[in-house]
């Protein structure tokens, strides 16, 4: 890959400083200015409804969805597009399933959902655990990336550099988290909405006007330049014809993709049921537009750049955005063109900064709310003191995470992105149906739903050839690779559903108390009246 040129590494250093400089102001002047717990952790519902449905856009969309689509497009084509509409199609089964039964049944973290059905402190310390195995893997991932990311747009290469754009991105994320509570970081996400349509409308437009806005022209210049001709276009190239192995993945995306906690805790900010759809609404609308600019853009990889020039960028093509903006402005940009670039850099880099604030935040949310206030401590905490164990909390993981990261940078950890949705789907999404929707359920079911869906996703990834085994696994020398397939979900998806009905059906103790409380209940989570319990 060719460098870019110094007048556009100038400019986007100009404009990561200026992105910097109004995010921080963003979080100081719409973060909590009081010791109130309702401000810092929903922002006092104070969003509008397209507001907050570009917050969910982007949270949903993080810089691994940015990145990998357009890379798996551009290297893989219709295997990427599978795993593209299988990312829009999780966000639509929350908006029509889930997304309003959460709002009404939740008020500020998961462990309210759960705690409603089933009360006390084993269940909250669980949830606790649960969200942050399936958190802090998407987090070390994407920081672990940065810089990398960030060299190649600035032009440093040295190792120092990368291991401090981390550190670096770390700080600003737990800055981000700790000030600008829920509210501040709905700001942060929905600038870099913003930007990222803007600037994957350019781009995308760019492109198609190469091929006189001829989408089979494009499809056609792909196949070409991906050097698989026909295949390219065929399913199978990613999991080397394994029908198995690609239905088990995009089970896991359609069912984790979208319960992932920092998801999940935007339903709590809305203002009502209406607000919620409404919001959702917006979401998946934003969702499916940026999805059809990424087709667009990783299709014009392959035309423009090439296989040979993405795999040599990155393997798994996180370069590729860069890449084919680099290919559309040619080999001596104007000053537009240039400008353009800078707004595709700016756009990446609010993209990494929004991801890992909105994940930390959550992150330290159900550390202070379910584990500390809930979990550990018989007495109540007062708003003050909760809120300030939720900063530390920010700041605790936020350290933790960009120690690994910087620690981990060289290594290839798309096993830690497999892992964070296998745990959404195999222990989440089926604690929330079951919960939301059984009048039966019992506490011991929920915390076998909890536990095996989180164990056997931990252990079965483990397993897998994106660990050990292969050459794009993590550790490439080395080889424990005993389970068959590249993601866990065929498998651990149905244990952890298994495992909730079966304690469910076998340990029934309380299952007369616990029909009654949802009874109670019922009409709150589902149709939002309100209720005095």
């Amino acid at each position: 890959m060719n460098g870019f040129s110094s007048e556009a590494q100038t400019m986007s250093l100009m404009a990561f400083i200026a992105v910097i400089t109004v995010t921080l102001l963003l979080c100081v002047m719409t973060g909590p200015d009081r010791d109130d717990l309702g401000e810092f952790y929903t922002g006092y519902r104070s969003l509008s409804p397209m507001q907050s449905g570009l917050a969910i856009a982007g949270d949903y969309i993080s810089a691994g969805t940015v990145l990998g689509t357009i890379g798996i497009i551009a290297l893989l084509g219709y295997d990427g597009m599978t795993l593209t509409l299988s990312t829009v199609l999780s966000l639509v089964l929350m908006m029509f399933l889930l997304a309003e039964p959460l709002r009404n049944a939740g008020r500020f973290t998961m462990g309210d959902v759960f705690g409603r059905r089933s009360p006390g402190p084993v269940v909250r310390i669980t949830v606790a655990a649960v969200t942050l195995a399936a958190l802090l893997p998407l987090v070390i991932f994407q920081l672990a990336g940065a810089g990398d990311l960030l060299a190649v747009v600035l032009g440093f290469h040295a190792d120092g550099f990368k291991t401090g754009a981390i550190v670096f991105l770390g700080l600003l994320m737990i800055t981000y988290a700790a000030i600008g509570g829920m509210k501040g970081t709905a700001f942060i996400q929905i600038v870099k909405t913003v930007v990222l349509l803007g600037a994957a409308t350019v781009i995308a437009v760019l492109i198609l006007d190469r091929f006189d806005f001829s989408p089979p022209a494009l499809l056609d210049a792909a196949k070409e330049g991906s050097g698989l001709k026909d295949a390219y276009l065929t399913p199978g190239l990613q999991f080397a014809g394994d029908e198995i192995d690609m239905i088990s993945t995009q089970l896991t995306v359609v069912l984790g993709a979208a319960v992932l906690p920092h998801i999940t805790m935007r339903m709590f900010t809305a203002r009502s049921a209406k607000a919620v759809r409404r919001s959702m609404s917006w979401a998946v609308s934003i969702v499916v537009v940026t999805c059809l600019l990424l087709a667009v853009i990783g299709f014009g990889a392959a035309a423009l750049v090439g296989h040979k020039e993405l795999a040599a960028g990155d393997p798994q093509g996180k370069t590729a955005f860069l890449m084919v903006t680099q290919a559309v402005m040619g080999p001596d940009p104007n000053t537009v063109e240039t400008l353009v670039f800078t707004a595709v850099a700016t756009a990446i880099f609010l993209t990494l900064l929004a991801s890992v604030a909105g994940i930390t935040l959550a992150c330290a949310n159900t550390l202070a709310h379910d584990l500390i206030a809930h979990g550990l401590r018989d007495s109540r905490l007062t708003d003050r003191a909760e809120m300030a164990i939720a900063r530390s909390a920010a700041a605790g993981v936020g350290l933790f995470a960009l120690a690994i990261a910087a620690g981990a940078r060289h290594l290839n950890l798309q096993a830690l992105l497999t892992l964070s949705f296998c745990i959404g789907a195999s222990a989440v999404a089926p604690a929330l149906v079951y919960t939301l929707f059984w009048r039966r359920y019992t506490r011991t079911g929920l915390l076998a739903t909890l536990i095996v869906g989180t164990v056997s996703a931990l252990v079965l990834t483990s397993g897998s050839n994106l660990v050990s085994g292969s050459p794009q696994s993590v550790f490439p020398d080395q080889d424990f690779n005993w389970f068959p397939y590249t993601t866990a979900g065929l498998v651990s998806v149905p244990l952890g559903f298994l495992a909730g009905w079966l304690a469910t059906v076998l340990y029934d103790n309380d299952a007369t108390v616990q029909r009654r409380r949802y009874e109670d209940l019922e009409p709150t989570i589902l149709a939002g009246a309100p209720t005095n319990s």
